[in-house]
């Protein structure tokens, strides 16, 4: 997750896909809530396949997490962002260099 640069989403399946844990889109969803908040993980950034923040319409993380994606200029319209122009499709190479194993 820390991969995905400024302005950029990814879904959780696309996430769990990249781990190697194919089908496991909630386990992410789940790891993100348990994850220490010093871990500093991006987590604005990762929405649901339909390109949806997954957090109910008006709620105080949507509200906060619409706004932390404004401020990397990504739109989102009606809890939504379009995920032709703004979905992360990393290719091979940058994979291999910037992840730290």
């Amino acid at each position: 997750m820390k991969a995905i640069p400024r302005g950029k989403v990814a879904s959780y399946g696309q996430i769990a896909d990249l781990a190697g844990l194919p089908g496991k889109a909630r386990l992410v969803g789940r790891a993100l809530g348990f994850a220490p908040k010093n871990l500093a993980v991006p987590w604005q950034r990762v929405i649901s396949s339909q390109g949806k923040i997954s957090f109910p319409l008006g709620s105080e993380y949507f509200e906060k997490q619409k706004g932390l994606l404004q401020t990397e200029d990504v739109v989102v319209l009606n809890g939504r962002i379009k995920l032709k122009q703004f979905q992360w499709q990393p290719d091979l190479t940058e994979l291999l260099f910037t992840l730290q194993y």
